[in-house]
């Protein structure tokens, strides 16, 4: 089940993973979930321990690059497959 849930950022971390998450094909909010989720199911003791730490980093000060994102309609597809 979904929660709505309001959150401030930096304008310009925003806009950056905005664009990030439409590369991805992702809408922010599940870019935002998938981070929390790896964040909080690890038992991190704390910050600097998620594996993710540094990734974030690199996506928030633009360092990282990425192959050419999947489409969603492609990943629907597969996931629908993979469940028959």
């Amino acid at each position: 089940m979904d929660a709505k849930v309001t959150l401030s950022f930096d304008a310009n971390i925003i806009d950056r993973a905005k664009h990030y998450a439409e590369n991805q094909g992702l809408s922010l909010s599940r870019l935002t979930e998938i981070l929390l989720r790896k964040a909080t199911i690890g038992g991190y003791r704390n910050i600097e321990d998620i594996p993710v730490s540094d990734w974030v980093t690199m996506v928030s000060e633009g360092e990282a690059e990425y192959a050419t994102p999947r489409k969603r309609k492609d990943m629907k597809e597969e996931y629908f497959k993979s469940k028959k």
